[in-house]
């Protein structure tokens, strides 16, 4: 097949009186920027076939990707072949400046990118045990994830400067994060406590006027004057009395596993906006093989973090033992379990347990992750019996958790994200 020209190309004569095709001049800008950036994307073996020879802060850039991508055949699509070897060595002041590098010439959501691949590739996790390594980094969330994993590892000399970057992540997750989970989950408690006989200044009037519209009585005026409408209520409805008091009670049972580090970064913050909520009581616990409960840190999400240990078996089963055994209303009491489903305990008592739970009365929400990845790989079979139970399990992004809890609070069918993502 051959390539055609575009059917409304223009003609104009130049200066010298001869036609050109302007179409195909205006093209050429383009076609250099587009011959530029294959360039960049497949590597310096690409400048002959590709005919573009780069200048400029373009060979700065080049020289960071290359260092990255440039060899190994680890990097599907380009800067792979050859032979190359990657050029960061592991050497901490040529990985310092290669930070730095990359955070001049390309923007945020890039370099947390490359980062991520300098650590998967390159086999550069020891070096974040360097301060000097920490304060080069771009935060975010899998970053702190690392850092978790390497917390046992951690010298105290860089104790401190990974708990700033911690710190750091969580405070912007908080500040996004906060203020809807708040309101949501204050609606919902609200909504769950309507009570049929309120007093009057606890009256929902909106809810009970549409509830008795069906009761309207016209009323013929006096003397001449126009008729009037009113609703005679047969049921008030109103919201409990504003209090302090425990409404619902929240259990965050988190699988520490490797595989969940985004979603035990996400849960430790929202377990922190969940525990400053007066109307819930709020327990944290995280497992492996081994069970811990960190409810008395929740006041701070970063001694929540580094009271994990990311990585080791799981054990599902002992976990939600324990959960159950602290469980004192259960029709009050909202279990999430955030887990991949990978149980190296006993399968049988693990569902029977969450069956347990959900026939006396508690709302138990499964979720595979809590992140904006989407879905892990997951035990199908497992997520498939809980969704047997009741409990059908499904990843969750951090800005849809709110309303995954709101559902629960008022036991309404969860808003699951995407029905065919289900087991």
């Amino acid at each position: 097949m051959t390539a055609h020209a575009p059917q409304h190309a223009t003609q104009d004569d130049d200066e010298t009186g001869e036609t050109v095709d302007t179409e195909t001049t205006r093209a050429r800008p383009a076609d250099g920027e587009r011959m530029r950036r294959w360039r960049m994307v497949l590597g310096a073996d690409s400048a002959e076939s590709t005919g573009c020879t780069l200048t400029g802060q373009d060979v700065a850039m080049d020289g960071a990707l290359d260092a990255l991508y440039g060899g190994g055949g680890k990097k599907p699509g380009g800067r792979g072949g050859g032979g190359r070897s990657a050029g960061l060595g592991a050497s901490a002041p040529s990985v310092a400046r290669w930070l730095g590098d990359i955070r001049t010439y390309f923007p945020s959501s890039v370099v947390q990118v490359m980062q991520r691949d300098a650590i998967d590739r390159l086999g550069l996790s020891a070096l974040l045990l360097e301060p000097e390594m920490l304060e080069a980094v771009e935060a975010d969330v899998h970053l702190v994830g690392t850092l978790l994993s390497l917390n046992k590892a951690m010298p105290e000399t860089t104790k401190e400067t990974a708990r700033a970057v911690v710190r750091k992540v969580v405070d912007d997750l908080e500040k996004r994060l906060e203020s809807r989970t708040r309101a949501t989950l204050t609606g919902a408690l609200d909504r769950s406590a309507r009570i049929s006989r309120p007093r009057h200044r606890d009256i929902d009037w909106d809810r009970t006027i549409r509830a008795n519209l069906k009761n309207y009585l016209t009323i013929p005026g006096a003397d001449g004057e126009e008729a009037t409408g009113t609703v005679v209520p047969e049921r008030l409805i109103g919201y409990g009395r504003a209090s302090q008091s425990v409404k619902k009670d929240v259990i965050l049972c988190i699988d520490q596993s490797g595989s969940m580090a985004a979603s035990v970064v996400y849960a430790s913050v929202f377990g922190a906006v969940l525990a400053s909520m007066r109307t819930l009581a709020t327990r944290l616990v995280v497992f492996d093989t081994a069970v811990v409960d960190l409810t008395d840190q929740l006041d701070d999400p970063v001694d929540v973090l580094f009271g994990t240990q990311l990585g080791g078996g799981t054990d599902i089963n002992r976990a939600l033992a324990y959960c159950q055994s602290k469980i004192t209303r259960p029709a009050d009491t909202v279990v999430v379990l955030i887990s991949d489903l990978y149980e190296g305990g006993i399968r049988d008592e693990m569902l029977k347990r969450v069956a347990a739970m959900k026939a006396s009365g508690v709302q138990f929400v499964t979720l595979l992750a809590l992140s904006d990845e989407g879905a892990p790989a997951y035990d199908h079979e497992h997520a498939a019996a809980l969704g047997a139970l009741g409990a059908p399990a499904f990843a969750c992004t951090p800005d849809l958790f709110p309303d995954i809890m709101a559902a629960a609070i008022e036991k309404r069918p969860l808003p699951v994200p995407d029905k065919e993502a289900q087991p």
